[in-house]
């Protein structure tokens, strides 16, 4: 399955002041300082509960992200990775948000993100859409992904809209 996408929620009390994100953002491009081929940075932090601030790449967006009022860093993979190992995917864009979200982290102090709490989506109805038969192939996924990294995790599928995109968040159990 392709356009697997990560969110890591922030601690509570991360503070973000939007403006200081774009040169950072910018200067990601020229230092390539996260993977991808880096094109642009976009500003769409006057949308309440938004897309934040993007970084566009060729094959994803990075983004410091608001929606539905969750602050969040998010890796939206757009372009398909080859191959048809679901699980590879879902690693792969959890483990490139984590990436950023430290190198993010370094820059701006008053920003952290959390790894026990995230949401795993696919950015394509088609493909995914919020139905229990997706649900039946991907929570499987995920939940080896939580299992084999050690951790005890309850998954929550959000279902409140059949028409919103197929959503798991995923937290840690204590």
């Amino acid at each position: 399955m392709d356009h697997i996408n990560v969110k890591l929620f922030a601690v509570p009390g991360s503070q973000v002041h939007w403006p200081d994100i774009i040169p950072v953002f910018h200067r990601w491009i020229r230092e390539n300082a996260v993977p991808g081929n880096l094109i642009d940075v976009a500003d769409y932090a006057h949308v309440p509960e938004g897309p934040g601030i993007l970084l566009i790449a060729d094959e994803a967006f990075y983004s410091v992200d608001n929606r539905a009022g969750e602050l969040g860093f998010l890796y939206n993979r757009r372009r398909p990775l080859p191959g048809d190992d679901t699980r590879t995917k879902l690693e792969e864009a959890y483990e490139t948000a984590v990436f950023a979200a430290k190198q993010l982290e370094k820059e701006l102090p008053g920003l952290r993100f959390r790894e026990d709490e995230f949401e795993v989506f696919v950015n394509d109805r088609l493909l995914a859409p919020n139905t229990d038969e997706t649900d039946n192939t991907l929570r499987p996924v995920v939940e080896a992904f939580c299992t084999d990294r050690g951790v005890r995790a309850t998954i929550r599928r959000d279902t409140a809209d059949p028409r919103s995109l197929y959503r798991l968040r995923v937290t840690q159990a204590a």
